[in-house]
């Protein structure tokens, strides 16, 4: 399958007059090579998981502190939702259109059929900035949530602020 280039998404921003800071650094498969290498961005640093039900009839990009350890039973129980789990590398590539390590709050825009429900992290409400890989794991965009907001509305997604039980 063939992914979309980050020059999509920057082109995307741009007609929303929507600007970043840009970092390009080595790959980062998980938020934790991030840390072993101590990179330093600004910004808050995020966890973005992509997740299904138990059937794999919702899909769910879920965003929160790259550091925090989420309950996901706990989560499906909240939630109201048969058994929460990851999604495999082809769901990935056919819902977000991103590799893993790719996925990102700027990956739901490939969502063009709006089947994943955006669900991020009460806790990060006040976070103004935040760290987005720009489909590729070797570059990072720092964007201001506002913009994220007009982002997300472009794209038809409404983000749903949901209160994260942790291990």
């Amino acid at each position: 399958m063939t992914f979309p280039s980050y020059t999509v998404i920057e082109q995307s921003l741009k007609a929303l007059d929507i600007t970043y800071l840009s970092y390009e650094h080595p790959p980062l498969a998980n938020c934790d090579v991030a840390k072993s290498i101590g990179l330093e961005r600004e910004g808050v640093g995020l966890k973005n998981l992509f997740l299904r039900d138990n059937y794999g009839k919702r899909h769910f990009l879920l965003i929160t502190f790259a550091q925090k350890q989420l309950d996901l039973k706990a989560l499906s129980k909240q939630q109201g939702v048969s058994r929460l789990g990851f999604c495999s590398t082809e769901r990935l590539a056919k819902f977000l259109k991103v590799k893993p390590g790719c996925v990102s709050a700027l990956a739901i825009g490939n969502d063009v059929e709006h089947q994943v429900e955006l669900w991020l992290d009460k806790e990060l409400a006040d976070c103004t900035l935040w760290q987005c890989h720009p489909f590729e794991n070797d570059k990072t965009w720092v964007l201001h949530l506002d913009d994220l907001h007009k982002f997300w509305h472009q794209t038809g997604h409404q983000p749903c602020w949901v209160a994260l039980p942790t291990r």
